[in-house]
């Protein structure tokens, strides 16, 4: 039997390579983590935010109000909505089910053009169709309506 010789420094870790000065590879942070969180999370938070702010100003209208998010629209539109693709729905209350607000994520996600813009752009759509709702002007409804506040 051999023994293998014991190194008298530690063994380093190895280095990443940076190949064509592009920078390190992949996610800063691993999927395992519990700081990770998915675009569609983040955008859940996004309009669960909206819904909050408007919440303290409407929360009695808003009683029983179903907020939803989805990934796409259905490839149906609804008589009234005319050309493009809608970035949020409301449905009224019927049969036994309550008013609901639905926001499509990925048509959202498309038209904004940074981080910033993407949260004016959720709370706006929030904004119209919980003035839809409420029948009021989205001003009435939120007074930052449009202007980034």
């Amino acid at each position: 039997m051999t023994t293998m010789p014991v190194p008298s420094h530690p063994a380093q870790p190895a280095r990443r390579r940076d190949r064509r000065g592009r920078g390190p590879r992949g996610p800063l942070l691993p999927a395992g983590l519990p700081a990770f969180r998915t675009r569609a999370q983040r955008f859940d938070d996004l309009v669960l935010e909206a819904v909050g702010r408007l919440e303290k100003r409407w929360g009695r209208e808003l009683d029983g109000t179903e907020f939803a998010v989805e990934d796409v629209p259905p490839s149906n539109p609804a008589p009234w909505e005319r050309g493009g693709v809608p970035l949020g729905r409301y449905f009224p209350a019927d049969a036994g089910l309550p008013a609901r607000v639905v926001v499509y994520r990925r048509p959202v996600e498309t038209r904004a053009l940074d981080e910033a813009d993407l949260e004016d752009l959720v709370r706006d759509v929030v904004v119209e169709q919980v003035a839809h709702l409420l029948g009021r002007s989205p001003d009435e409804v939120d007074p930052g309506y449009h202007d980034g506040a």
